[in-house]
């Protein structure tokens, strides 16, 4: 299959080109699209010449060429209307009736210059269908979003997103303002099945099926919080679609020196404690260090439970039951990195760990523990939590595995 991707450098079409070059390369396998195919990228600086070859032997067009922001309103027409109409032309030059997809917007239904050259693109589409019978599919896109997006031109997405991962000031004129709005990746999988033959129509349209709906207020409240979630440690809900691709969007405008950010340990003779990431539903992520012959813990829990998963390093972590007669019957044969050792409080459990071994230590509620560091150098171990810590109901109860 041979297609044609016009606006191959623009915001869609670059993503579109490179998601089909990773089809080409066998790297994505999610779609129908064989890796024999042959792109034609053809943008405003490409030759003139191109397009007749790409016209002649093209099985598949994405008219992705359009003028968002011209210097004079005149030129709407002639980016969004002129080229259509010369694509068109050198395709029926070659007889070449093959689908064509052309990028239209939901602003085609307004009455300003923008939306008149898309409408007026719209009409030429539909009109080259009847004449030649061309399967033509128009998709009026809302706002798209994404990664590469440019900011300052078309998309006030991408404008927010990069003057608050810069520390730049924004204007919002209107919080309630609502914005119907389609992210890049959807784009580019709703156009590869269209070229696959399965676009989703809706009338005399095409539409990308996932929507999102929200307000610009909304929106700058969600980018200030992934802002502001370097101090709180606080990761975004990734339950919600929208949430989740706005702050996949949101990093890719980080400055190239701010990728990283420090975090707070809280340090004292027995090693380090550092909290890493904290999510409402899902608790805390911790990293703990415990220098050689340290013990850390020596609590329980009623209710807070945690994984403990030591990377580097070895040691041993140790449970007592403090209802004992609650306790499980002990097995006669323990694992090998499992041991019992019997106290006047009850039986004590060890669980040896190693960073040469990954092993996951739940650590349950009801048992005081303590982790201790048993060789000659630091040990360092993943904590989660259920829970984030709330200095208010903290659930933590100090006693002594042994006495």
């Amino acid at each position: 299959m041979k297609i044609l991707v016009t606006g191959a450098k623009g915001f869609v079409g670059r993503t579109l080109v490179a998601e089909l070059n990773t089809i080409k390369e066998g790297k994505d396998r999610t779609f129908d699209l064989e890796s024999t195919l042959e792109i034609f990228p053809y943008d405003i600086d490409t030759d003139p010449a191109l397009l007749e070859v790409y016209c002649k032997e093209a099985d598949f067009v994405f008219n992705l060429a359009g003028v968002n922001r011209p210097k004079n309103q005149e030129d709407f027409m002639k980016g969004n209307f002129g080229f259509a109409t010369t694509l068109l032309d050198t395709l029926k030059k070659y007889k070449n009736t093959c689908p064509v997809m052309i990028s239209s917007s939901i602003q085609a239904a307004l009455d300003n210059p923008y939306g008149k050259s898309k409408k007026a693109g719209e009409a030429l589409m539909l009109a080259y269908a009847k004449e030649t019978g061309a399967n033509v599919l128009i998709y009026r896109f809302p706002n798209v979003f994404g990664k590469w997006c440019r900011p300052n031109y078309n998309s006030a997405v991408a404008t927010f997103c990069n003057n608050i991962a810069n520390d730049l000031p924004i204007q919002v004129n209107d919080r309630s303002h609502p914005m119907d709005l389609v992210y890049i990746d959807d784009v580019v999988a709703e156009l590869i099945h269209a070229a696959e033959g399965h676009a989703n129509r809706v009338g005399d349209y095409c539409k990308v099926p996932v929507e999102h709906h929200t307000t610009l207020g909304e929106i700058v409240d969600l980018l200030y919080a992934f802002k502001a979630s370097r101090e709180t440690l606080f990761v975004t809900d990734m339950l919600d679609e929208f949430s989740k691709k706005l702050y996949a969007t949101y990093l890719s405008y980080l400055p190239v020196d701010k990728f990283s950010y420090p975090l707070i340990s809280h340090v004292d003779t027995r090693g380090s404690f550092t909290e890493f990431l904290k999510s409402k539903e899902r608790g805390q992520v911790s990293i703990n260090v415990s220098h050689p012959t340290m013990i850390k813990g020596e609590h329980w829990h009623h209710t807070k439970n945690e994984k403990f998963l030591v990377v580097s390093g070895k040691g041993v972590i140790r449970f007592r039951a403090m209802n004992e007669q609650a306790m499980p019957a002990i097995p006669a044969v323990l694992p090998p990195n499992v041991k019992l050792v019997e106290s006047a409080l009850g039986p004590i459990i060890e669980y040896y760990v190693s960073g040469d071994k990954l092993e996951v230590i739940d650590i349950p509620t009801g048992y005081t523990h303590n982790i201790e560091c048993l060789g000659d150098c630091d040990m360092v171990t993943v904590m989660w939590c259920n829970e984030c810590f709330n200095p208010e109901k903290p659930d933590t109860f100090f006693e002594p595995v042994k006495k």
